[in-house]
């Protein structure tokens, strides 16, 4: 596909370069398997989260969010150790570093990247605690406005006229299923809105800064996690979260342990399937497979964690907004 773009650029009118990025690029087959790949990752994380702050009462969404990153990096640096997989996308950007595993000049050109990825880790764990599953869902609908607006900020990055409308019916969904939730909370509304900021800044930035590094994306994964780990861990250390962790009664509880260990490894996962989905695809195309994803994760959180109860002006909301997904799925499948 890129030889093919390659051949055509010279010969391409101004016209049709900007009518290009008025709607994107095509989502290939490569591109469905990834973001199937996150959709099925993102709704078992967001269980397993909710298990471990919600019905084990867990007190710090730092702590495992520093678990997750050190299990991220440890694996990382075996499998990179063991030659099973590579950090670049270039042969020539090598390093002798034991440490970084790759050039400190790269691993600067990724901070950006780094900070972002932390802010958007640290609020949106934070943002699950305090509000019941199907509502948190419909409320990180809306980050697909923020997307876009980031996206075109960053990159220019314009869609036509299908795509908006179906980011439109998708944002319109979200309000109408909030319309009569009974357990507004406005701090934690709050909170997740302010999680839809960091996760649109973040997936703009791997769209911008990912591809121009030169890095593959376990290697954008190891800069993201050896930046941010001593950050967090600084951090949960003055705050007294670890205190809070090691007197935590169910810390030793093979249930919770079980559910920990899952978090980590669908955080780890989850963290692959963003990177390839939104570097394959776009952060916009990213953000709405959180939305299709949601169907399953509305069912899932009504079955084990209980929330609102059956309104028929809720189901009609959380239908609107599959609805807009699928119809920006299609028109990323057809190319518009």
């Amino acid at each position: 596909m890129e030889a093919e773009s390659n051949q055509k650029l010279p010969v391409s009118s101004s016209s049709q370069s900007q009518e290009r990025l008025k709607k994107g690029p095509k989502m290939t087959r490569k591109g469905a398997y990834a973001a199937i790949s996150y959709m099925a990752s993102a709704v078992l994380l967001i269980m397993f989260n909710k298990a471990a702050l919600s019905s084990y009462n867990f007190p710090s969404t730092n702590v495992i969010t520093l678990f997750q990153m050190l299990s991220s990096c440890t694996l990382l640096y075996a499998m990179k150790c063991w030659k099973i997989i590579s950090f670049t996308t270039e042969p020539q950007i090598t390093t002798n570093n034991p440490v970084t595993l790759i050039p400190f000049k790269t691993l600067v050109h990724t901070l950006p990247l780094a900070i972002s990825y932390l802010l958007y880790m640290l609020v949106t764990m934070a943002s699950v605690r305090g509000i019941n599953v199907p509502m948190y869902t419909t409320l990180r609908r809306t980050t697909v406005a923020f997307t876009m607006i980031v996206e075109y900020i960053l990159t220019r990055q314009k869609h036509s006229y299908p795509v908006v409308g179906s980011v439109g019916i998708i944002i319109l969904g979200a309000v109408v299923a909030g319309a009569r939730d009974l357990s507004f909370d406005a701090y934690s509304y709050g909170v997740v809105f302010v999680a839809n900021i960091c996760t649109a800044i973040y997936l703009a930035s791997i769209a911008h800064i990912g591809k121009s590094s030169g890095l593959s994306t376990f290697g954008l994964m190891w800069c993201n996690g050896i930046i941010c780990g001593p950050i967090l861990l600084f951090w949960t250390s003055i705050s007294g979260d670890l205190g809070r962790m090691i007197n935590f009664p169910h810390l030793f509880s093979h249930g919770f342990q079980a559910v920990m260990l899952f978090s980590c490894v669908m955080a780890f996962s989850i963290n692959y399937c963003v990177f390839w989905n939104t570097t394959l695809n776009s952060a916009l195309t990213q953000t709405i497979c959180g939305n299709l994803k949601d169907l399953f994760t509305v069912g899932l959180g009504w079955l084990l964690f209980g929330g609102l109860p059956f309104d028929l002006l809720n189901v009609a909301g959380q239908s609107l907004g599959f609805l807009g997904s699928c119809l920006y799925a299609y028109c990323k499948l057809q190319g518009k």
